[in-house]
């Protein structure tokens, strides 16, 4: 009895997944939510380094080690 219950349940699993890995339903990557989210993160970075001041220091930084490395 306990037998036909796991392996009925095995078999729905796999079925299930088989479906979602090659049907209709299937997670076929990264949604529109979710890139807009990641836009939304990048464009709040942006904004912060710009509000801040920190655009000069920060490419100013990004000179100096440059003008290190290359003996400048």
């Amino acid at each position: 009895m306990l037998k036909e219950r796991v392996l009925g349940v095995w078999v729905k699993w796999t079925v299930t997944v088989g479906d979602r890995v090659r049907g209709r339903g299937r997670d076929s990557g990264a949604g529109f939510v979710e890139y807009a989210g990641l836009m939304i993160l990048i464009a709040g970075i942006f904004t912060l380094i710009d509000q801040l001041g920190l655009d000069g220091l920060i490419s100013g930084a990004i000179g100096d080690a440059v003008d290190r490395v290359i003996g400048g």
